[in-house]
């Protein structure tokens, strides 16, 4: 899945201690205020910003050798009540020539006075080689391991074609689909495990709005006969400098067949601190 990634709900302050530059320790009389200077600097950052590259299916426009992104959130409290909430998600890309190879890890977790209250794991690996600059073909392996689901863990094998439709400076977006094999492991409650032929059919829209501010959705659907499977993570992602960018995210996450009592869909919003290098 192109950016299967569950972020958690917690709005980070790690995420500004981090995404501006350091401000040296003042007295709290006098001079402008801590958080003056930090939202100054982190509204020039934003305003001097240079071009993002925006996300792609197959290989066409993409640089060759390794890049890659590396997102975190991280939260905590006390008092009366003790909570932990971190997520962390990397997105690491190999390309040579018209071949390339993306790996997708998404670790998210949570705990509250003690009790673990979510643990997830996305994961995805995808090999893709570029026949012309609109047609590509693909092999991927993707899956979730989530200790709160009916789904306790989900993979999905596949392999096919896919073909970009708009690929230009502003916008793209690609499909691809092809058949593969789906092993889940639910639980028990619900019914036995799934072991059986699948058909996925995926998604990749991005739309940079301005300079500084991009749009993304990514969206995968995996057909079978026990169950169809849709995961849509719609994103707004701004730059705070060449290489950092707070990212703001809905992931949905929908099983048409789920226990008795229990929701066909999963929203988690997000709020995370992505670093890009190269």
């Amino acid at each position: 899945m192109k950016n299967a990634f569950k972020l958690g709900t917690s709005l980070v302050a790690f995420t500004l201690l981090v995404g501006v530059s350091p401000v040296a320790a003042q007295s709290i009389v006098g001079g402008e205020s801590v958080a003056a200077e930090r939202n100054e600097a982190l509204t020039d950052a934003i305003a001097d910003d240079a071009e993002r590259e925006l996300a792609r299916f197959g290989n066409e426009g993409r640089p060759q050798g390794f890049t890659g992104s590396f997102a975190l959130r991280a939260s905590a409290a006390t008092g009366n009540s003790d909570s932990v909430d971190v997520g962390v998600g990397t997105d690491l890309n190999y390309v040579w020539g018209p071949n390339g190879i993306e790996l997708q890890l998404n670790y998210a977790y949570g705990e509250t006075d003690g009790e673990k209250t979510e643990e997830s794991l996305y994961y995805g690996l995808e090999y893709t080689r570029d026949f012309t600059p609109a047609v590509y073909g693909f092999g991927k392996v993707q899956g979730s391991v989530d200790a709160f689901s009916d789904f306790e863990s989900d993979t999905f094998l596949s392999f096919g074609a896919g073909y970009r439709i708009l690929n230009d400076d502003s916008t793209q977006w690609s499909v691809q689909a092809g058949p593969g094999y789906r092993v889940a492991e639910i639980d028990d409650a619900l019914r036995g495990d799934i072991s059986e032929y699948a058909i996925g059919v995926s998604s990749d829209y991005a739309q940079r709005i301005t300079e500084n501010v991009y749009l993304t959705n990514d969206t995968d659907v995996i057909w079978s006969e026990s169950d169809t499977a849709v995961f849509n993570d719609l994103a707004l992602s701004v730059s705070v400098t060449e290489q950092l960018a707070l990212r703001t995210s809905i992931l949905t996450e929908y099983h048409s067949e789920v226990r008795k009592g229990m929701k066909n869909t999963d929203n988690t919003f997000g709020v995370s601190l992505v670093y890009a290098f190269n």
